[in-house]
Formats: C-alpha cells, structure tokens, sequence
C-alpha cells in the first residue's frame, strides 16, 4: 500500500466491538475513519457517545443509507448476525473490501449456518468466496481477499490452541474437549437480564452446553487443521464477571509421544501475536486486557497421555476488533502489527 490512506467505515459503531474499532482505528498510522454508522444515533457526535473517542474521533454517527460507505475502501460490519450479508454485495460490486465481524459468512456449510442461525442466507453464491480471518492459519488467502469473515471470540481462543497438536497430527482428533469462560461484554451490548451486575457479578455459570452457535464453527476450522471431513469436539462456555477476557482449557488425548513445548514454540516463532510460555505457565485474562495478544501454555499432566492447553485472548480485541484490524493490515499489503502493538493493562 502507498502512502494514500486506507479510508475505512465501520457499519454499527455503537456496540463493544463498534467502539473497540474506533479506537484502534483512531490512531492507527495507515487509516482515515470516514464513515460509521448507526439508525439509532444518526447526527450524534461519536465522543458524545463514548466520551474515551473525544479529541481522537471527530465523525457524528450516520444513517447507513446516507453514509458515503461506497467511497471507504474497506467496510467493517460490528452489526448483529444477518445484517452485513444484506448490505455486502453491493459494497463488493463498487469495489469496497468487507470484513465482517459477526457470523454471515463463516460458515461454508449453508445448510449448518441456516440451522444454528435461524434464518434463510441472503447470498449463498458470496459465502463461497469468503476468506475465514484467522490470521496463523490463513494468512496467505487473506491477502487477497476481498470479503473476509473475521473469527468469533471462542472460536479463535480454541483454534490457536489446538492448531499445533492437529497441524502435527499428534492427538485423536475424535476427542477433543474446549472448556471455555468469557466475560460479560462478549454478549454485547444490550440490555438483557442476565448481563445486569446483580445477575454476572459474584457469579459463575455455564449455558450452551447441548449446543452454541460457535460449535459448527470452531469444528470448521479444526476439520481444516486436521485435514478431515470432521473432529470430535465437545465445547461447552461459561459466563464469568469479567467485563473483557476469554479462558480455554482444551484437553486432547495424545496418540504419540511428542515435546509439546517445542512443537508449540516453532509453530508460533513467527506470530507476532501468539505468545507461547515458557513450560509450567498459566496465562491469565488480565495478562491480555486491551491488547490483540494470544497467550498459550502447554501441560502434560503427571507425564499422561492427556495435553491440556490454556489459551487466553481479548474477546474485544484479538476476539473480534483486533483480529479485524490485523487482517485489514494484511489484506491491504501494510505491516501487520500496525496500530495493532499495544501494551495490555494491568491492574
């Protein structure tokens, strides 16, 4: 890319993942924000919305049908599950680059997509062309792609976990566990009962167990990594009171004897965002706060067959804005660390 700008829009900016967007959009060294939209605050100045973006965003949000998103050239999506593929076609056709940032295009399996998702697809044809952004795994198709679906928070939690052990073929991928937690902002946000403080806070549970939406997903992918028509994997997710922070414990059984440290520790040399620990650690949530980091820590319980995997991400960031922006840093041919090499907070 040259020294012209990327002029970016983001459609839905109102969200966690809107807002995680602009401020990593905000300074980012290659990009001009121009367009971000919303039905509901069209006029309202964006910092008057998140006070943070005040002196860094100067837009006011935008009806999407007075945005002048045909002029971006690249359009995020951080809009609900069913929009971005009513919207994408028409975008593709002016030659503006999508990434979209919920689910209308991971899942190459129509019939799958429509059963978990609950609604008819708007454009079966474009699914097909869709490159699935994760970034360790399919770089190289990401930097042509010209409509991207960038991955869920579980899913890339889990992928980047077990990606070394079915790349190397060294577990039964017919028994694969993913034991994950997610903080409450991963729900979005909206007002829903079980979100309020009062209901999160001081509180531990899991749902979803006899099925969630990222299931066919994360299957997907790890189908891929394993080169087979599928895996067996039981993914069960739980609700922690964290605001940001994804914790996977994934368990596989072992079907040969391997250096699990050193397997890891080569497959991820030269990731700039997967940060494998040294042997006995365990990577924490807060390690990873705000930033588009990855932290993996390999174990072999009392020398078993059993690898236990802990893999902690952002759910905002490496989850879902800063994977999004790492692809566009990919796909527009500039360093893929831009406006991405942040520091994680802590406390």
């Amino acid at each position: 890319m040259q020294n012209k700008k990327i002029k970016a829009g983001i459609v839905g900016g109102t969200g966690y993942t809107g807002v995680e967007l602009l401020r990593l959009l905000a300074l980012h060294p290659h990009v001009e924000l121009v367009a971000i939209t919303s039905r509901s605050e069209a006029g309202l100045p964006v910092a008057d919305m998140y006070p943070s973006l005040r002196g860094y965003v100067h837009l006011k949000f935008t009806d999407p049908a007075d945005s002048a998103l045909q002029d971006c050239d690249v359009v995020f999506f951080a809009t609900p599950n069913g929009v971005a593929m009513q919207q994408t076609r028409a975008l593709l056709d002016q030659g503006v680059r999508v990434i979209d940032l919920a689910a209308d295009f991971r899942i190459k399996d129509l019939s799958v997509w429509e059963k978990w998702y609950g609604m008819t697809h708007a454009c079966p044809d474009l699914v097909e062309q869709a490159v699935y952004g994760l970034p360790e795994l399919n770089r190289e198709q990401i930097k042509d792609a010209r409509l991207l679906a960038n991955p869920g928070c579980y899913p890339t939690a889990v992928q980047l976990g077990f990606l070394p052990l079915l790349e190397a073929g060294v577990i039964d991928r017919d028994y694969l566990i993913a034991d994950s937690k997610s903080g409450v902002s991963g729900a979005g946000r909206k007002a829903e009962t079980h979100t309020l403080f009062a209901e999160a806070g001081d509180n531990f549970k899991a749902y979803g167990v006899a099925g969630h939406r990222h299931l066919p997903e994360i299957s997907q992918g790890l189908a891929l990594m394993a080169n087979t028509a599928k895996v067996g994997l039981t993914f069960v997710p739980h609700l922690t009171p964290l605001i940001r922070g994804i914790h996977a414990t994934l368990y596989g059984r072992l079907t040969q004897d391997v250096d699990l440290q050193h397997l890891f520790e080569q497959r991820y040399a030269n990731e700039a965002f997967v940060d494998v620990l040294p042997a006995g650690s365990h990577p924490e949530t807060r390690s990873v706060r705000g930033s588009n980091q990855c932290r993996i820590a390999v174990h072999r319980p009392q020398g078993g067959d059993t690898v236990v995997v802990l893999s902690v991400i952002d759910n905002l960031v490496k989850g879902a804005a800063g994977q999004a922006v790492q692809n566009m840093n990919i796909m527009f041919g500039i360093d893929e660390q831009a406006g991405l090499n942040i520091v994680p907070l802590l406390p």
